[in-house]
């Protein structure tokens, strides 16, 4: 009887005891949606930041923009320009500049591919989201190739196609 209440009451003290509410593993900061719409996605990679602490305490609060940034090759190094994160209000008189160059963190396997493909093949390197994974801060960017304006008419009206024949399976 004794061994029953004390299996129960781990049980139950077990269950009291985890976490209610554990945070999600990615919790996404910024997206770029122009990204999908402007560029031919080739392949997308995930990418460490190098990052100041009042730029993580930033983008903590959600203060980024990626629209118009863009990656580039710099003596066999990747960087991202024109990646706007926000000045930290609280932070005091070393505040970061808001749209410095900031270094990509990638293994050098994947850095040498993405060269070659930037240099050889004329692709462009383009971030899609700014996200944290485990608290640390990451950056989706893909190899894309620019679309012409025919492409994205096509792809907005294969989008409509679609959409019209999923409405007339719904209606049935």
């Amino acid at each position: 009887m004794l061994h029953g209440w004390l299996a129960a009451s781990r049980a139950e003290f077990l269950r009291l005891m985890s976490k209610p509410d554990e945070k999600p593993e990615i919790e996404s900061i910024a997206k770029n949606r122009r990204a999908r719409h402007d560029y031919a996605i080739i392949d997308t990679y995930e990418a460490g930041l190098v990052l100041t602490g009042s730029e993580v305490k930033s983008l903590r609060e959600g203060k980024a923009n990626l629209s118009d940034a863009y990656g580039i090759v710099r003596n066999g190094e990747l960087f991202i320009i024109n990646l706007h994160i926000s000045v930290y209000e609280r932070a005091s008189y070393n505040n970061h500049e808001p749209t410095r160059t900031r270094k990509l963190l990638l293994h050098k396997r994947e850095i040498g591919r993405l060269i070659g493909a930037i240099e050889r093949q004329g692709l462009t390197l383009i971030p899609l989201e700014l996200y944290f994974k485990r608290g640390i801060a990451k950056v989706a960017i893909a190899l894309g190739k620019g679309k012409k304006q025919h492409d994205k008419r096509e792809d907005a009206k294969a989008r409509d196609a679609d959409r019209e024949i999923a409405r007339a399976v719904r209606t049935r």
